[in-house]
């Protein structure tokens, strides 16, 4: 067993949604009301959306890099929380086999949870039993975290709406902003940004996050304006950021084949939840995109 991890687990705790172990590496200082000893940037959203990152991790190789870009983009001296979840559910419809089938599951979520830990420094770690989505939105809530790190688990779009992938459902109905995270393809990530901009407030607050993370990482960075669809007002726009190209396609399919060229792409959400984000820009974005997605909110 790892002995970061070992130092620090608790005795388990059944039931759905609680904790089954505890790891603390620093203390977690939680939700916070800091300010003075901030930068002066240009949005409270692009001041705190780093600040506290609460990422999922299951084991695979997409969870991994979720995890290595949260650190990556966390604020220095903030904090980085991993979960996961053993998915109780499942197990269930195992029968008579469902003690056997919970302790795989139990280890296999314990591994994937000490693969992450092992990646990145986390401020804590927990491995929950639960429902993975319910338990992260749980944790979501409790925390108040701007932000929360997932990788797509290899779904299509289609088939996360279908079986209620766990990423695809935190898109839906997180509260927060959600960063979508697949492998970086032209060097330390962010080597290049791309923030899709529309005039509209939700918009703007995107790109002023995706300014303040090419600042910070010296990334290149490009603005654009997708012209086709609902009405974009390029004033705003102009006002916020004087460098930005437009492009007579429709904003998801100008973005999706943007994101061959980038390594994060950043768009906005208009704060729809559930079916009414069914559909969206920022949902389709994130689904279709060959690069990480962050959808600001």
């Amino acid at each position: 067993m790892h002995e970061r991890f070992a130092a620090g687990l608790d005795e388990a705790r059944p039931g759905s949604g609680f904790p089954a172990a505890r790891f603390r590496a620093r203390p977690d200082p939680g939700p916070d009301t800091h300010g003075e000893d901030q930068p002066d940037l240009k949005t409270s959203t692009t001041l705190q959306i780093f600040d506290r990152i609460v990422c999922g991790v299951d084991g695979t190789a997409e969870a991994l890099e979720a995890a290595r870009q949260a650190e990556r983009l966390r604020s220095p001296e903030r904090t980085l929380r991993l979960i996961a979840v053993t998915e109780v559910n499942t197990a269930v419809h195992a029968g008579f086999a469902m003690s056997h089938a919970l302790a795989e599951l139990d280890a296999a979520s314990r591994e994937g949870l000490l693969r992450a830990i092992g990646e990145v420094e986390p401020a804590s770690a927990q491995l929950l039993e639960g429902n993975a989505s319910r338990s992260l939105l749980d944790e979501l809530e409790r925390t108040n975290a701007p932000l929360i790190s997932v990788g797509p688990g290899g779904h299509s779009r289609a088939a996360g709406v279908l079986v209620g992938g766990v990423a695809t459902e935190l898109l839906h109905k997180a509260p927060c902003s959600v960063l979508f995270a697949r492998e970086p393809r032209f060097g330390k990530f962010p080597t290049s940004i791309i923030v899709g901009v529309d005039g509209s407030a939700h918009s703007l607050g995107a790109a002023n996050v995706a300014q303040s993370l090419a600042e910070r990482f010296d990334s290149e960075l490009v603005i654009v304006a997708a012209r086709c669809g609902k009405g974009v007002e390029l004033e705003p726009i102009e006002e916020n950021s004087p460098s930005f190209i437009t492009d007579p396609g429709h904003p998801v399919a100008v973005l999706s084949e943007l994101s061959e060229e980038a390594d994060l792409v950043v768009v906005g959400s208009r704060g729809l939840h559930g079916p009414r984000e069914l559909g969206s820009v920022s949902e389709r974005v994130a689904h279709r995109a060959v690069s990480s997605v962050l959808v600001v909110r």
